[in-house]
């Protein structure tokens, strides 16, 4: 029963997590969500939800019973990819704080990601 619910869950991830990166404003008026100014919140928590739905794959495939450094991985690069792809593709729509702090977190989290792959064994 655990298999088939990983791989239920994975896959409601990986959908919820596509959907909120590319957060399309006709889908979001028709489902009666809130039309944003901006996209970024919820795009950056698809990023980290497709992570989820990635790790819960890697769970799924390996039989794991926990997050393991593999799924670590997935989220950290999934969710500060999309932040990375949104400082990239509109830096305008920050404050130049702010996108100072937002590089950083990037970085960081990237950066772990990086240092978690190099140090991952293989299977």
């Amino acid at each position: 029963m655990i298999k088939p619910l990983l791989l239920a869950d994975a896959i409601i991830n990986l959908l919820l997590g596509i959907l909120l990166v590319f957060y399309p404003d006709r889908l979001v008026g028709a489902l009666g969500l809130p039309v944003l100014e901006s996209a970024f919140y919820p795009s950056v928590l698809g990023g980290v939800l497709f992570g989820i739905g990635l790790a819960l794959l890697v769970a799924y495939r390996g039989g794991s019973h926990g997050l393991g450094l593999d799924g670590a991985i997935a989220i950290n690069l999934c969710g500060a990819g999309v932040l990375a792809a949104w400082l990239l593709r509109t830096p305008e729509a920050f404050s130049p704080r702010g996108r100072m702090t937002l590089w950083v977190v990037a970085v960081i989290v990237i950066g772990i990601g990086l240092i978690e792959v190099a140090q991952r064994k293989p299977s």
